[in-house]
């Protein structure tokens, strides 16, 4: 097995767009990989990992290879370790890996439009003095004065600012969709649940579609199809 770097001209749905792809050859066969990034609820009763489980064993075998990094990894690696890694920080991290990644897929489940998580700082309408949050991980060290000195509104062809009041879900969708990543919608559910989707969706209606499916053994199973098309597979 070798590794080779290319980069190829691919379509999204806005833009032709320049995207990085690791070729990897196997016993003379040539297999793309790609990094696609994961935004998901990751509650442990109520939230949306037994989608993303399923997309990593999908995304692991030998013909697919997808690199798929989600918000829990983000979350748990090096920004989050620092002994003061607020919101923003967060926020920040999930720019940069959703800027690396070729294609972003949105798990929408039944309690997505209901999450909050990140939501709390209230920097770009109050000054530095007025506002505290709490490091992440660090609920029990209470909470500490904002880090932030100055704030200003992004440019055109910056990211979405990591300073804002959105939750952590909705920051990834609004990053992705202003960086013009191939976006992929799918419901936790083997039906199109439109009622699901948060309003900052809106107008992706048609472009959301159900993740599971019933096998004619009366099973249920991912449903790649819709992925695997709008990944290039």
């Amino acid at each position: 097995m070798y590794y080779g770097m290319r980069y190829v001209l691919v379509s999204t749905q806005h833009r032709w767009v320049l995207t990085r792809m690791v070729v990897i050859y196997m016993g003379g066969y040539k297999i793309m990989s790609k990094q696609v990034y994961i935004s998901a609820d990751y509650d442990q009763l109520f939230g949306d990992r037994n989608v993303v489980e399923e997309l990593n064993k999908w995304g692991s075998d030998s013909l697919h290879k997808v690199d798929f990094i989600d918000m829990s990894k983000v979350s748990s690696g090096t920004v989050a370790n620092g002994d003061d890694c607020r919101i923003c920080d967060l926020k920040a991290e999930f720019n940069r890996q959703i800027n690396a990644s070729s294609a972003v897929i949105f798990v929408v489940g039944n309690q997505t439009s209901s999450r909050t998580a990140g939501s709390g700082c209230e920097r770009m309408s109050k000054k530095q003095w007025q506002c505290y949050c709490t490091p992440y991980k660090q609920n029990a060290n209470g909470i500490k004065l904002c880090k932030v000195p100055s704030v200003s509104i992004p440019g055109e062809n910056d990211d979405y600012g990591n300073i804002n009041n959105c939750s952590y879900l909705r920051h990834e969708f609004e990053q992705a969709k202003k960086k013009k990543n191939t976006i992929i919608i799918v419901y936790n559910s083997t039906r199109k649940e439109s009622s699901w989707l948060p309003s900052y969706m809106n107008g992706y209606e048609d472009l959301a579609r159900p993740f599971w499916k019933i096998d004619d053994n009366g099973k249920k199973v991912g449903d790649y199809a819709y992925i695997k098309e709008a990944l290039g597979f």
